[in-house]
């Protein structure tokens, strides 16, 4: 009898710890609904945001002035803007889209390229082919970090006494 409990409770977790390793994990979460009008601006803010930040970072490792970087800020938008229109157009090839891809980041920089130094040419180009580092943290975020975790340490002592 107690050989026959043992076995159906084996066969019991088993069956279950099979089904769960069943699911994809990897898989996108199955929705029920198509995204509203709402969520498709919600994202659509969240990615001019994210763009915004990221142009913003790179603008900040430049050695150029203000002057300069803003003029190269309204080229970076306006050259992410053809991009879109390039992806959104129809091509009987992907060989064509990339050709026009190739031809816009030759072509659209060439007037701001003679206002910057040959650094900042090197460094606009990794930018637009998507080789810079956003994720180097600059100078006042890690700052702001180090005083955050002072002041903990501190509070900590002062719970302490």
């Amino acid at each position: 009898m107690k050989k026959i409990v043992f076995i159906l409770f084996t066969l019991f977790v088993s069956i279950n710890i099979y089904g769960q390793r069943r699911r994809n994990l990897n898989a996108p979460p199955v929705t029920s609904r198509a995204p509203t009008e709402n969520d498709i601006a919600k994202r659509q803010r969240e990615i001019d945001e994210r763009k915004d930040e990221y142009v913003a970072n790179f603008l900040k490792t430049l050695e150029a002035d203000d002057f300069q970087k803003e003029i190269l800020k309204q080229y970076i938008d306006s050259f992410y803007q053809e991009k879109i229109v390039i992806f959104k157009g129809k091509y009987s090839h992907r060989d064509e889209r990339k050709k026009a891809l190739e031809t816009l980041k030759g072509l659209h920089f060439v007037e701001v390229k003679a206002l910057m130094s040959d650094a900042d040419i090197v460094k606009l180009t990794d930018f637009v082919d998507g080789k810079f580092d956003d994720q180097v943290e600059p100078e006042d975020k890690k700052k702001k970090k180090k005083r955050r975790k002072k002041k903990k340490k501190d509070d900590e002592k002062s719970d302490e006494n």
